[in-house]
């Protein structure tokens, strides 16, 4: 790909303000809410004046044609040039998009994503191509959510779509190779990685299926977002989001060769849909996938069959059409005769490891907060921390409640003592417990100042109990304070 157009977009869209806080403002909150609707007339009503940001607004996330002198003024000296590039496409008197260039905001910087247009705005057919490349969607951002940002070697990128995990990466990583099969992929990840500023060579764009193109190498972080529709493997696929394998085979594949490219103590990331099987425990599943490494898997979401299989027809843009119903039936059968009874989202977590792996699965379905990557990082500290630990050195140490723990009580007006009390993380999982009154007073005695012993058997005097006999039945309590989270050594 030729890139001299490239420094003249990137100024444009500079100069035009193009970034997702102005559209946003330019927007207002209920365009841009319809906006992620896919419903456009509100955003059309607040961009009518013919600046250039209204006109790239228009043009590109409201796809909407704009006239060649408001793209001309938007675009100076480009217009023809995007179109000979296929960005654009030019009839008489009007231009129109032909892909999307759409701002997106990390906490630090304003970037430029180019993916394929977005289908079905305001109610229009569905349908794209097999090979289409979406752009920023709600599973890239979770990703880039989760993903650690603590500086790296070498990362991965599997299955890179048009790059937005690769543009995240390459900001705390000395390289980063991105790999897909889908060549138009490739081609946008090479464009956006040029748009934003990253030096030449950065990112790596390799053309093959998983970990074929990087067979032998080894990497501190790998992030994935993997085309993990659970479905039977058919010819009627798209490449974003279908694998060609079977039911959750193309996560499994995954979670089993990842290790083999992990140095030690680096990390795969991966968002991912798994198999709930009939009268089966999900846990139980993945656990016998994972070897070498410390992992951690949150189940996010349940799905039933009925329901997923609608959600992924939808996506594909079979509503409405006369095949529908066969395929709807066709899929669901297929889920019967597979005996699966729903479809879990959510995390896996993998961390290699020569100790011996701490494997923690839970279902997490509650608000949490974003980015949640720090959490997933003091997870792995916690899991260092805790490793080997005795009961005699733990004992010794001298625990700290984490800052943002707070205690709730609940109980009737005018009782003595709350019939409940809670303890509730503000940050991170934000995860919540129910404690009795040792438990309560152990945490709130927790400053680092006192040992754990000393706390154990303070609580122990003050309820006239025998010491040895609290703090052997405490101990367990005290570890799943700190794996949870509650405290920190």
């Amino acid at each position: 790909m030729s890139n001299d157009f490239v420094p003249a977009l990137r100024e444009a869209l500079d100069s035009a303000g193009y970034t997702y806080a102005r559209v946003a403002d330019l927007l207002g909150e209920t365009a841009h809410t319809a906006l992620s609707r896919n419903e456009t007339v509100p955003g059309l009503r607040r961009t009518r004046g013919g600046s250039p940001l209204e006109t790239l607004t228009r043009l590109f996330l409201l796809q909407t044609p704009v006239t060649v002198s408001e793209a001309e003024q938007a675009l100076p000296g480009l217009v023809d040039r995007l179109c000979n590039e296929g960005l654009l496409e030019q009839s008489i008197g009007e231009v129109a998009a032909r892909m999307d260039i759409r701002p997106y905001a990390t906490d630090d910087e304003d970037l430029w994503v180019v993916s394929d247009l977005t289908p079905g705005l305001d109610g229009t057919p569905n349908r794209v191509g097999a090979d289409h490349v979406l752009g920023i969607s709600s599973a890239a951002t979770s990703l880039a959510q989760l993903t650690l940002r603590h500086p790296v070697g070498r990362a991965l990128d599997l299955g890179t779509g048009c790059g937005v995990q690769a543009l995240h990466l390459a900001r705390h990583s000395d390289q980063v190779v991105a790999t897909d099969i889908n060549k138009r992929a490739l081609w946008m990840t090479e464009l956006n990685a040029r748009l934003n500023g990253i030096r030449p060579g950065h990112i790596d764009v390799r053309d093959g299926s998983f970990f074929e193109p990087v067979r032998g190498e080894t990497f501190d972080l790998i992030a994935t977002n993997p085309p993990f529709v659970i479905s039977p493997a058919t010819d009627e696929r798209l490449v974003y989001r279908d694998s060609g394998l079977p039911g959750d085979r193309v996560v499994e594949d995954i979670v089993r060769a990842a290790p083999a490219l992990l140095n030690e103590g680096g990390w795969c990331q991966i968002l991912a849909n798994w198999v709930i099987p009939a009268g089966g425990d999900w846990q139980e599943r993945l656990s016998g996938w994972i070897a070498d490494c410390d992992a951690w898997v949150v189940q996010r979401e349940v799905i039933d069959p009925a329901g997923y299989v609608e959600l992924w027809l939808k996506d594909a843009g079979v509503q409405g059409t006369a095949d529908y119903v066969r395929r709807y039936d066709t899929w669901l059968e297929w889920f019967e005769r597979q005996g699966i009874a729903g479809v879990g989202f959510g995390w896996i977590n993998l961390r290699r490891t020569d100790s011996t792996p701490t494997l923690r699965l839970e279902e997490w379905p509650y608000d949490v907060e974003q980015p949640i990557a720090p959490a997933i990082d003091a997870w792995g500290d916690t899991v260092d921390d805790l490793r080997g630990l005795t009961d005699a050195v733990l004992l010794s140490a001298h625990p700290v409640l984490r800052a943002d723990v707070q205690q709730e009580t609940f109980g009737a007006p005018g009782a003595e003592d709350p019939a409940t009390v809670v303890l509730r993380q503000q940050r991170g999982l934000r995860r919540a417990r129910q404690a009795d009154t040792v438990e309560a007073a152990f945490v709130g005695a927790c400053d680092g100042e006192l040992s754990v012993q000393q706390v154990l058997t303070a609580i122990a005097s003050l309820l006239e109990q025998e010491p040895a006999a609290l703090v052997a039945e405490r101990l367990p309590v005290v570890r799943e304070l700190l794996a949870d989270g509650f405290l920190e050594l």
